[in-house]
């Protein structure tokens, strides 16, 4: 009767809150009415000296934010020794902004063993300023166990900047559960991995494991980094799913990656709206990848607002996407202008555009130093772009200086420039390394220039025993073949030559219509012996009218050879004439007799 006397009296002044019909009662009052019945348990039993109680109680009522009722519970608590209700009159004091009052009786009970307190007035010193008395108490709350001081001196030695001590507390911490903690020993492995070449895979694991705990515990940034391993690593699944929790908790980092992982995917309507949101909450690269999505429907007026808004945000992209907007619509001032913004800021590659702009206006002495700028600050492509200026200027040893930084940084055409400079040099062996380095980025010319250097050396076929087979592939005719397959028509008709020589006749008249197509007058030769070979010469003149029409003697020759043959002396003579003309001095010089005979024979 008396524990429903007090219920009663409970509801009615308004501490619980009645349920509707269609909760159920336990969910919400339930959980009010016992802590009510234990708030009066322990006020009963306060009142009766019960030191425990007192302090409990002064807990409860700090806890609810009643600092007026609280306190003498929690002095009377102190005064008979109790070390919580110590801590806690220390928060309460803390609260009401008498930190140093509150430093006192937060001392009494670190003193007393309290890890909590400890804490508190490590905090304290902190504040002050008096890092030796912060870590020292700061110290003594971790080393007993308590997971907010191990967080705590992990962040006053990092300020310090004891890296092992940081890591050592901060991995304390989060492996006791704190959240913060565990994310930010992830940045520090993550860190650490990107400067450390041999255990870089090992610290990386490391760190996801721990970017794991705290995106579990709702942490939205190491959520977001967790995305971004995962998709280093390949996981693009598993990785969007953490950047859509990262970013539906308010990341706008993990919007703009999530926007930019479905783009990837094909999904371009759902990455402009994760990329509208994270732009809308000012993220500069979110702005920029819609404007280069607008720019691509031919929307250009929606895009360049969103190059604007991007540099609004501080993207100086924003600026460089506006110079590269008004170059392709023709708009040459106002490209300059926005490439000079982006320049002047810092942004490389704008200073590169706005150098070739400035080299295709003429101004190659207003174009210099901004490549020069670019390419001190780590642009590829105006080291290159330097490379073929100074060139252009017959400033041989400049240009290779140029070429040789672009190529270190893996500018394949600029290792081509070099290994042709090593090779005029006579240095075979530099020239082969660099030769290999673009042939192995794609240049055709490269692998060409590296299957001559290659074929020059190459010892003399042995001769084959019987039953030996003869279609053995050297290393040159493997990179002659990688040209032509790129088109490179020398090298077609090269790999068409050792086609022939194998009397592999289809595959060599393959590769010499490939490139008599292609503007090639020794592939259309060719061609046009392997058909005459064939008796097919009516087709061969074809080929070889080709040729001769671009200007190769020995084809020219071939034709007077025909028409003469054939009783065409006029259109014989005609091209005896061209091929005399044409030479080389071996084909002039035939060519002449053959003229001189078929002009007698006209006379006679």
């Amino acid at each position: 009767m008396d524990v429903m006397g007090d219920k009663a009296t409970l509801f009615g002044t308004g501490r619980f809150v009645q349920s509707s019909p269609w909760e159920d009662p336990r969910d919400e009052t339930g959980e009010a009415a016992d802590e009510a019945a234990e708030e009066l348990r322990q006020r009963l039993a306060a009142e009766a000296g019960d030191v425990e109680a007192m302090s409990v109680l002064g807990a409860m009522l700090l806890r609810r934010g009643d600092l007026d009722g609280a306190e003498p519970h929690l002095r009377a608590a102190t005064a008979a020794g109790d070390r919580a209700a110590a801590n806690n009159l220390g928060v309460l004091l803390h609260q009401r902004g008498y930190a140093d009052e509150a430093a006192g009786w937060w001392r009494i009970a670190a003193v007393a063993g309290s890890t909590a307190a400890a804490h508190a007035l490590g905090r304290h010193h902190r504040e002050r300023g008096d890092e030796p008395a912060a870590e020292y108490w700061l110290r003594q709350s971790a080393e007993q166990g308590h997971t907010l001081g191990a967080y705590a001196l992990a962040d006053l030695l990092e300020h310090r900047g004891d890296t092992a001590g940081t890591e050592r507390w901060m991995r304390v911490a989060a492996e006791r559960g704190h959240r913060e903690g565990a994310y930010r020993l992830a940045r520090a492995l993550d860190r650490r991995a990107a400067g450390e070449s041999d255990d870089a895979a090992a610290l990386v694991r490391e760190a996801e494991q721990w970017y794991r705990q705290a995106a579990a515990r709702g942490h939205r940034r190491a959520a977001l980094h967790l995305g971004t391993i995962l998709e280093r690593r390949g996981d693009l699944k598993e990785a969007g799913r953490w950047y859509l929790t990262s970013a539906k908790d308010g990341e706008v980092r993990a919007a703009c990656a999530l926007g930019f992982l479905l783009r990837d995917a094909g999904d371009t309507e759902n990455a402009a709206v994760w990329w509208l949101r994270a732009a809308q909450d000012g993220d500069g690269n979110a702005a920029n990848a819609l404007g280069a999505l607008h720019a691509e429907r031919g929307e250009t007026q929606t895009a360049e607002r969103w190059y604007r808004a991007a540099m609004d945000a501080g993207d100086i992209n924003g600026a460089y996407n506006l110079g590269l907007l008004c170059a392709d619509q023709g708009r040459t001032a106002q490209a300059e202008q926005w490439y000079r913004r982006a320049a002047y800021a810092g942004h490389r590659e704008a200073a590169n555009a706005l150098a070739i702009l400035l080299l295709r206006a003429g101004d190659a002495t207003g174009a210099e130093p901004w490549f020069s700028k670019a390419a001190e600050a780590g642009s590829v492509d105006a080291a290159f772009n330097l490379g073929i200026l100074h060139a252009g200027r017959g400033e041989e040893r400049s240009a290779l200086r140029w070429y040789e930084q672009a190529a270190a940084a893996g500018h394949r055409e600029a290792a081509l420039q070099v290994g042709m400079a090593r090779l005029r040099e006579g240095e075979e062996g530099e020239a082969e390394r660099f030769l290999r380095c673009a042939a192995g980025g794609g240049s055709a010319e490269a692998a060409y220039r590296l299957a001559t250097v290659l074929d020059a050396r190459r010892p003399p076929e042995p001769a084959h025993e019987l039953g030996e087979p003869v279609n053995r592939r050297s290393e040159c005719e493997e990179w002659y073949e990688r040209a032509a397959s790129q088109g490179h028509r020398r090298a077609q008709v090269r790999v068409g030559m050792l086609a022939a020589a194998r009397g592999d006749v289809v595959e060599a008249a393959r590769w010499y219509r490939e490139a008599a197509e292609a503007g090639s007058r020794n592939g259309a030769f060719n061609l046009g012996l392997l058909l005459a070979r064939e008796g097919r010469e009516p087709e061969a003149a074809v080929w070889w009218t080709r040729a001769a029409d671009a200007g190769h003697g020995r084809a020219a020759l071939r034709l007077a050879l025909v028409y003469a043959r054939r009783g065409e002396l006029a259109e014989g003579q005609r091209w005896a004439e061209r091929a005399a003309a044409l030479g080389p001095l071996a084909v002039t010089e035939r060519a002449a007799r053959l003229r001189d005979a078929l002009r007698e024979e006209l006379s006679a």
